[in-house]
Formats: C-alpha cells, sequence, structure tokens
C-alpha cells in the first residue's frame, strides 16, 4: 500500500467522514467492494477514507493494482493463504495458565508450525508466479520471499520446530547458588541417542536417575518448575517469533484486502459494461480536472441500465458552477466529481473512460439536509454550523461539494452568503464545485469570474427532456419548474381546461 511504510488499517477516520458517506452514497460503494468479508470493508473504508496527497505515492499504489488486475487469481490465492493462515492461528487456543512457560512455549509451537506452512506456500507462489509481475511493490514482495524464504531456512524452522518438542527429554543446567539454591538454568541440546538407545528405547538409565512415583504431586510439582525455569528464555524467544510472522501474515492480509475490494467492484462493473480507467495524478497546486465519460460508480451499481456518463474540461479553474435543469443530473455529476476524488486518492481506477485531476488534500461536502425535527434550531442555522466545521477542517487543495446550499433562505441572502463564503475560499486555495439553482449567486459569478471559472449547466432538450449530461453554458435565470409540473399533473401551470 505504501512504498516506505505499513498500512495503518485501524487508522482514524477523518472528522467529515460521516457527511461524505452520506452525501455520496459510500456504502454502495464500500459493500461492493467488501462482498461478504467484514475484514476487506473496515479495509477499504480506511484507504478510501484517507487519501493519499502525493501523485507519486498514488502511481505506486496503481503499479500495484494493475498487476491485480492482470493475476486476480494468484492475488487472490496469496489473500487466501493469509487469511487461512490467521483463522487457524485463532483456533490454537492457551489452555492453561498463560504465564506457565511450557504452556506458552506449547502453544507459540503450534502457532509457528501453523505458520510456517504458510510461509512455505507463499513461497511456492513466488516461485511460480514472481515473473508474471511488474509493479514495484509485488517486485520488492516477490524478491523479499525469495531471499528470506529459502529452502535451507524453512528447513532449519522445521528442525528447530521439531527438536523444540523435546522428544528426547529436556536437557537442562543449571548452577548451586546461595544455600544450595538452584540459579542459571540454561536449556542443552539433548546429546543424539545412538541406535542401540533408540533401538531398546532408552532404558540404560545413568545410576544418578530417580523416577518419580505415580501419585508423587509435589513431585511432577517440582519437576514442572525445573522444567519452566529451564525452558523460560526459550518459551519467550518463541513466542516473540511467533508473534513476528503472525504481524507479517496480518500485516498481508490487511494490505492485499484493498486490491481484493478494488477486484470485487472491477469485476462488477465489467459485469454492467462500465468502462474504468487510471486516472493520471498531478501536484495539488496544479489546479486540474479533466474528465471523460465520469460517472457515479455507487448509482451504476444500483441501477440495471448504464447511467450517463459526463465529458469535462475544467483545467485552471478553482470554481465550477453547476445550474440548470431541475431533475437534470446535477446532483448526480455532483457526487460522480467526489467519488472519482476519491478513488483516485486511494490508488484506485475511477469510473470514467479518462480522468485527470488534481490530488486533493481532502474532499468535503456540504449537502442540503433534511429539516431537523427536534425543531430546535432552523435550516439555515444549520447549515451555517455546518459550513463552520468543515471551514475550521479545510486546507489548501481540499475540494469541496456543495449541493444547493444555503439554498433554505431567500435567494437574496443565500446568494450574498454563499458567494462570500466561496470567495474566501478560493482565496485559500480550495476548488469549489457548485450546484445551485439561485440565479443571482452564479450570475454574479458569471459576471465578474467568467476567466477563472467554469459554468455548466445540465443539458435539456427544446421538448423537455433531460438528457442527464452536463454541458458548459451560463446559468439561465429558470430551473424550467413547469416541466416538472407539467410531468406531474399533465398539462403546463396556468392553461385553461377547455
Amino acid at each position: 500500500m505504501h512504498r516506505d511504510q505499513d498500512f495503518g488499517a485501524q487508522a482514524e477516520f477523518p472528522p467529515n467522514a460521516e457527511a461524505l458517506v452520506q452525501d455520496l452514497a459510500l456504502d454502495t460503494l464500500f459493500d461492493t467492494m467488501a462482498g461478504d468479508d467484514r475484514f476487506v470493508l473496515d479495509v477499504v473504508k480506511t484507504a478510501v477514507l484517507s487519501s493519499l496527497v502525493d501523485p507519486d505515492a498514488v502511481v505506486y499504489r496503481q503499479g500495484i493494482l494493475r498487476d491485480c488486475l492482470d493475476h486476480p487469481a494468484v492475488v487472490r490465492e496469496i489473500y487466501d493463504v493469509a487469511v487461512e493462515a490467521i483463522e487457524a492461528e485463532r483456533k490454537v487456543h492457551w489452555g492453561l495458565s498463560r504465564d506457565s512457560p511450557e504452556r506458552i512455549l506449547s502453544r507459540s509451537l503450534r502457532v509457528l508450525q501453523v505458520l510456517a506452512g504458510s510461509l512455505r506456500r507463499l513461497r511456492e507462489i513466488a516461485d511460480q508466479h514472481a515473473g508474471e509481475f511488474r509493479s514495484e511493490g509485488f517486485v520488492r514482495f516477490f524478491g523479499m520471499l525469495a531471499a528470506e524464504l529459502t529452502d535451507e531456512y524453512l528447513d532449519t524452522v522445521d528442525f528447530h520446530l521439531r527438536e523444540l518438542t523435546f522428544p528426547h527429554g529436556v536437557l537442562i543446567s543449571a548452577e548451586l547458588g546461595q544455600g544450595n539454591a538452584g540459579t542459571r538454568y540454561v536449556l542443552r541440546q539433548p546429546l543424539a541417542q545412538s541406535w542401540i538407545e533408540r533401538f531398546f528405547g532408552g532404558h540404560n538409565r545413568s545410576k544418578f536417575s530417580f523416577v518419580i512415583p505415580e501419585r508423587d504431586d509435589n513431585g511432577f510439582k517440582a519437576l514442572a518448575e525445573l522444567t519452566n525455569k529451564g525452558i523460560n528464555r526459550v518459551a519467550g524467544a518463541v513466542a516473540q517469533s511467533a508473534d513476528h510472522v503472525n504481524g507479517f501474515i496480518a500485516m498481508l492480509r490487511a494490505e492485499l484486502a484493498f486490491h481484493i475490494g478494488c477486484l470485487n467492484l472491477y469485476e462488477e462493473l465489467s459485469k454492467k459494461g462500465e468502462p474504468t480507467c487510471f486516472p493520471v495524478p498531478v501536484p495539488p497546486e496544479e489546479v486540474a480536472f479533466t474528465t471523460r465519460g465520469l460517472y457515479d460508480v455507487s448509482l451504476a451499481l444500483n441501477v440495471e441500465a448504464r447511467v450517463v456518463g459526463n465529458d469535462v474540461n475544467g483545467d485552471g479553474e478553482s470554481l465550477v458552477m453547476i445550474t440548470g435543469a431541475n431533475q437534470g443530473g446535477k446532483s448526480t455529476f455532483l457526487r460522480s466529481v467526489g467519488l472519482a476524488q476519491l478513488m483516485m486518492g486511494s490508488g484506485m481506477f475511477v469510473p470514467a473512460e479518462h480522468f485527470r485531476a488534481g490530488v486533493s488534500s481532502g474532499v468535503f461536502t456540504h449537502f442540503e439536509r433534511e429539516e431537523d425535527p427536534t425543531m430546535r434550531r432552523g435550516k439555515l442555522e444549520e447549515e451555517l454550523e455546518r459550513m463552520e466545521e468543515i471551514a475550521d477542517a479545510i486546507r489548501p487543495s481540499s475540494l469541496l461539494l456543495c449541493n444547493e446550499s444555503f439554498a433554505s433562505t431567500n435567494e437574496r441572502e443565500g446568494s450574498e452568503i454563499a458567494r462570500q463564503i466561496v470567495r474566501a475560499l478560493l482565496e485559500r486555495g480550495v476548488r469549489v464545485f457548485f450546484v445551485t439553482h439561485m440565479f443571482d449567486l452564479a450570475e454574479g459569478f458569471q459576471r465578474l469570474d467568467a476567466d477563472t471559472a467554469l459554468f455548466l449547466r445540465a443539458e435539456r432538450k427544446q421538448d423537455g427532456r433531460r438528457t442527464f449530461r452536463m454541458i458548459e453554458g451560463e446559468p439561465l435565470p429558470t430551473s424550467y419548474g413547469e416541466d416538472l409540473y407539467r410531468r406531474i399533473f399533465g398539462t403546463s401551470p396556468g392553461a385553461v381546461a377547455g
């Protein structure tokens, strides 16, 4: 996921995460990516909502995803190995007290035996498929497996795991300390048995040996204490080794979970015949937004028919003002912009035929909300409070998506509030996409900022049909409300019945 650090699967969501999920219908995207895997769901949420701000980091992750799309079966096999290893590890119970070195050693050995088998499978996959992958991330991953998980190393691990089960007993040395108490306990490697001892079961006991009677509980307890003292350091070392290998497997699962989610999404969109592309990320200081065939991926996943895409050339424009006919697809287009920006920022493909944009330091939404059912505050107050929270968190190079903001008051007041806020944000280096039906607001920007803003309008045919495409065009003093009236009542406003 990253070139020089581990992926933080448990990273905190940004403060505006809840608004993003609600306004951009992200749950649809997340659920499709996750399928039935709750772990994948958690990972993709974190990855998508925590955008990368470096174009090079985005391209690095894109390269890995390209490999995943080219070799989905191999990637899914590696992910399955990691999942199976973790599930098997969880089935190894501690048994008795976790404070007992003997129990710690026993469990750690069983964990390492499970994980060692998984490491062998990963090495086998690397041997078979490493040459097929081209991305920096996968080349480094497979190279690490080949270099560190050699046959000699894995055979040595298996040997030590067998020896630590003490098939020939536990050999411990000690010294006599103060008061003849035992001290400096050291676990020793048992001497190899001769073939005669192995054949006869090793019954030739030393004259210094003794046998504890079956019912001597205190004797067995004392022997267990001696054993624990002797294996204490080894038990700790083996437990640390088990934790280390388990941590590697767990991180592998987390890093691959995001790409598994991307594979799931890609397969669903491919079934529907929807296009995808790898976007071209540019530095945030380069104000860029050019796309062809951009569509709302969440909408596409919820409807049977193909959805309409949009072509936009907004390079150099920090403000994009969107006006036009009611029910013309303006909100859908706005969501498509936010979704594409988040998907690009996480290193994913985007729902478009072509997409080039500046990376964003954060995506923020200010969409119209339902009225507060408690009636403790009005809609305008609620809108202003949400905008204040955004203003406190937003940074230069962020992207703000406004959908009918401040439409809860009259047009003159709402336009003036929005105008001042937008100008302040633009001066701070924030890009703004603003959907509005307030002609005073849109016309004011068109009249004074025509050279630095892009004006889009929801296309409407002469017969009132909506194409759901955004075209370049100056704002008009109507949203064609009569079209909606005609659709509902079957006649034009003011028409006289014959």
